[in-house]
């Protein structure tokens, strides 16, 4: 049931049963992508089903896989998956993993650019136009429109493999400055032709993407995008410009719902997450010289931010009150109280992410005691794991 506008209805039951375009979720709770850290050759292994098994059986209505690149020079390091025949069998053994506790799967699909390890894949890192990478220390190259083409067909590709190998729902990543986001940000992007310059010309790239992915897998599985809201940097891309863009990709008919983010994985990072920068964690991991690097500089890059319950609402209203399509509200979802606070808003999804890595199990427990808290106290230690698998630091492994 929905209001005429396509919201909830006010008191909507975050664990009813929901539609996500042409598919049926148990209920309206989906587990955010997290880079798992559990692909050591960029391929599925037994850790990484696990992974999302353990929150699939603890009773979420969609699990997200995290990242799967559509390219091998899209990846942020050699350990992640890209979309390819020797991956295929691996992700069709996750699917059926998961659709064997009852819950839908979707896989993110994407292409870092500016954000990718050139360094540790022997491939330029591509971005809108050259410019100084501070996190490896080297520059990205524009991208020339052969680039562009090529990684729109890509990201089609992908979500062809997906269905092929049982995933339910791809998820498009626009956010972080990965490539698609980095061309949107008027920060990063200093083009002068068709993809630089106005907002319209910045969007193109995104929109591209989405109508190719629409285009070649129809209805047979949902599509959603990750929008940043925010880049958390001067003269990045803004709510105002966000909001035009949700906009374009509804009247495009291209998705069936959006995620709304924040934060530069290129710029700021700690936009996103809020709370304290666990610099002591990230130096512990890191080899030289950027360990010394975060020793010296590390608080100027990962910079705190106050942390509160439904952090992104704020923005994320913004969205709400411009579009009817579907929304998936993202940021300090921490139990009952949180969800039910964005359907009241009007979101028609939440995106769970840290509270489901202390508890994986945390829908089943709140669907059985409403008043139950959540365990997550946002420590953001958990960032640090994902270079020995992703894990919560205060739950046994």
């Amino acid at each position: 049931m929905t209001t005429e506008l396509g919201f909830p209805p006010v008191h909507a039951d975050p664990l009813a049963p929901a539609k996500l375009g042409p598919i049926s979720l148990r209920n309206r709770v989906i587990k955010a992508a997290t880079f798992e850290g559990l692909t050591p050759k960029g391929l599925v292994t037994d850790e990484l089903i696990e992974f999302h098994r353990r929150p699939a059986a603890g009773g979420v209505g969609m699990t997200t896989v995290a990242y799967c690149a559509v390219s091998y020079e899209g990846r942020t390091s050699p350990a992640q998956i890209y979309w390819r025949d020797e991956a295929m069998p691996g992700l069709r053994k996750l699917t059926d993993a998961i659709h064997d506790e009852g819950a839908a799967v979707s896989a993110q699909i994407g292409h870092a650019g500016p954000v990718a390890g050139s360094k540790y894949l022997g491939t330029p890192a591509l971005g809108p136009s050259r410019a100084f990478r501070m996190t490896t220390q080297n520059f990205s190259k524009p991208a020339s429109t052969a680039d562009i083409t090529r990684i729109v067909e890509a990201h089609a590709d992908a979500a062809r493999r997906a269905i092929e190998t049982g995933f339910d729902a791809v998820e498009l990543h626009f956010g972080h400055n990965y490539l698609v986001s980095s061309f949107l940000s008027p920060r990063v992007n200093k083009r002068k032709d068709d993809y630089g310059g106005s907002l319209k010309n910045r969007a193109r790239f995104a929109r591209e993407v989405a109508r190719a992915v629409r285009d070649a897998v129809g209805d047979r599985i949902a599509i959603l995008a990750k929008l940043n809201m925010d880049d958390g940097v001067p003269g990045g891309f803004w709510v105002d410009e966000a909001i035009q863009v949700a906009q374009w990709l509804e009247q495009d008919g291209s998705l069936d719902a959006l995620e709304l983010t924040a934060g530069s994985s290129l710029l700021n990072p700690m936009y996103l997450f809020k709370g304290d920068a666990p610099l002591r964690d990230f130096a512990a991991v890191m080899p030289q010289p950027t360990k010394l690097g975060i020793q010296l500089v590390g608080k100027h890059f990962l910079k705190e931010y106050p942390y509160k319950d439904a952090y992104l609402l704020d923005d994320a209203r913004q969205i709400r009150e411009a579009v009817k399509m579907p929304l998936v509200l993202l940021g300090g979802i921490t139990g009952r109280e949180t969800m039910d606070l964005a359907m009241r808003e009007g979101f028609q999804f939440v995106a769970v992410a840290r509270a489901l890595l202390r508890e994986p199990d945390l829908v089943n427990r709140i669907s059985a005691d409403t008043h139950s808290p959540g365990l997550c106290n946002h420590n953001n230690k958990c960032m640090t794991a994902i270079y020995g698998g992703t894990h919560c630091v205060l739950r046994p492994r």
